[in-house]
């Protein structure tokens, strides 16, 4: 038989700086109490209602978790086994859902399995395996998966699209997987993903399938996109959406061109560079790349070549005003969120599986999401300056 809780004993507990909940909490046997008074009120109220008259037969005993600490309850039965308790149901291991919230919770701020099972240890005095808070994250892959398919806006004046990578097993051994995120920039000028793709390779087939994915879900124009030099992107993208621009990521070209400049011509490499990519116009800027190739084309061939072949999709912002132009010529956006992803993978080396990394990468997007309550700056002034030059794109779905 339980044993009655006893207030006085549990305030010297207190004066003794016992803790009210976790492991050995003065609590506890409260809510044990509590738990086994209600589910005897129930099966009274079953009782009652029966026809042929039953009668109780006992008690079961099972080991619940709770977030004042485990303990052992005692559920009442009845002799015709109809009695289903609801406060606890027969299987369930687990007082309330606090716990699992608490698990989701840690696993969001990018905790591992070890640190979220000695954090719960602390706080409730419960034993954590790997296995059990794996199949509490798991909880999160139907709404990951229902994140992934949801319906979109119609039209985004603004799309970025980046990579991270990350180590991913796969048959045995560990591939490195690219995930792919697509950042959109909404009519009211707020951020959102859009989506989340995962690829060991990119191409023109993989890009079309992300293009074609997002004008299922209901997208039907996007006025630019900013990528960062993904090879075989701009035609797939013009291949769905035809009047999408293209703007390569200049920041991302600079990075790559002085990867094969040598170390002792970086700074004067760059100084000669800077007149090509901060020039007022496009004309301007075509006169600063000959003459940067004038002076280090025959150093750095391969540099020129390029800046040369990708010129189309790298010069596209020059003929906007700078409100648009701070917006596109860079995929620093899309690198914030990817920020995010790495507070959260810092302590992975890698993943088991792709699940393992898609759940965490997408509570690091919800993370990011809260972030981003407000409009961009000027965006009534950026989006009266689209509407000019894509002259006809936005007509209908503008709340003017």
């Amino acid at each position: 038989m339980s044993k009655e809780f006893d207030f006085e004993e549990a305030l010297a507990a207190l004066r003794n700086g016992q803790d009210l909940t976790g492991k050995d909490g003065i609590l506890t046997p409260l809510i044990k109490q509590l738990t086994e008074a209600a589910l005897k009120a129930e099966l009274e109220a079953h009782l009652e209602q029966e026809e042929p008259p039953n009668r109780k037969n006992g008690s079961s005993k099972k080991t619940v978790k709770s977030s004042t600490g485990s303990f052992e309850l005692e559920t009442p039965r009845d002799r015709r086994g109809t009695f289903e308790p609801k406060l606890v149901k027969k299987h369930q291991t687990h007082l309330t859902d606090e716990i699992e919230r608490k698990v989701l919770s840690l696993f969001a701020l990018g905790n591992s399995y070890q640190d979220i099972a000695g954090h719960i240890a602390d706080l409730y005095g419960l034993s954590l395996s790997n296995a059990t808070i794996s199949a509490v994250t798991d909880k999160l892959l139907p709404e990951l998966e229902q994140w992934r398919n949801r319906p979109l806006q119609s039209h985004y004046p603004f799309v970025w699209l980046d990579a991270i990578h990350y180590k991913v097993k796969e048959e045995g051994r560990y591939v490195q997987k690219a995930v792919y995120t697509v950042l959109g920039l909404t009519l009211e000028g707020k951020k959102e993903i859009l989506g989340l793709y995962l690829s060991e390779t990119e191409g023109a087939n993989f890009w079309l399938s992300v293009i074609t994915d997002l004008q299922n879900r209901g997208v039907e124009d996007i006025l630019i996109a900013a990528v960062d030099g993904l090879k075989g992107f701009p035609e797939a993208i013009n291949s769905v959406f035809p009047k999408t621009e293209v703007q390569l990521c200049i920041i991302h070209q600079i990075r790559n061109s002085m990867k094969y400049v040598a170390s002792k011509h970086q700074k004067a490499f760059m100084a000669d560079l800077k007149p090509v990519y901060r020039a007022a116009n496009k004309g301007a800027a075509e006169t600063a790349l000959d003459e940067l190739e004038a002076r280090w084309g025959q150093q750095y061939p391969i540099v020129l070549k390029s800046w040369r072949s990708k010129w189309e999709n790298l010069s596209v912002y020059f003929k906007y005003p700078a409100d648009i132009r701070r917006v596109i010529y860079t995929t620093n956006a899309i690198e914030a969120v990817h920020r995010q992803f790495r507070k959260l993978t810092k302590t992975k080396g890698a993943f088991p599986n792709e699940s393992s990394l898609l759940k965490l990468l997408y509570v690091g997007i919800q993370n990011a999401s809260k972030k981003w309550t407000m409009p961009i700056q000027n965006w009534n002034l950026t989006l009266s300056q689209l509407a000019i030059y894509f002259d006809g794109r936005l007509d209908g779905v503008l709340e003017i």
